[in-house]
């Protein structure tokens, strides 16, 4: 997933896709281990996608701009 289309994303849509990746990172890992899994590039694609999700969730803490979710008003 590209950096822009991560920003686009509201708060409670990049927590879910937090949780999957971690959950989806855990079933690779344990495939790894025992031999099942020979590509390691879906693993490498999956820390980065992670990591830039963690980086615009503490961007938009540091700056208090969390986007509400879709649909709800201030």
């Amino acid at each position: 997933m590209k950096s822009q289309k991560v920003r686009d994303l509201d708060d409670l849509e990049l927590r879910r896709q937090l949780a999957e990746m971690e959950e989806q990172a855990f079933r690779l890992q344990f495939q790894m281990s025992m031999g099942q899994f020979d590509g390691l590039k879906k693993v490498r694609a999956m820390r980065k996608t992670r990591a830039r999700i963690l980086t615009v969730l503490r961007e938009r803490a540091g700056t208090g701009q969390a986007q509400p979710a879709p649909g709800v008003k201030k």
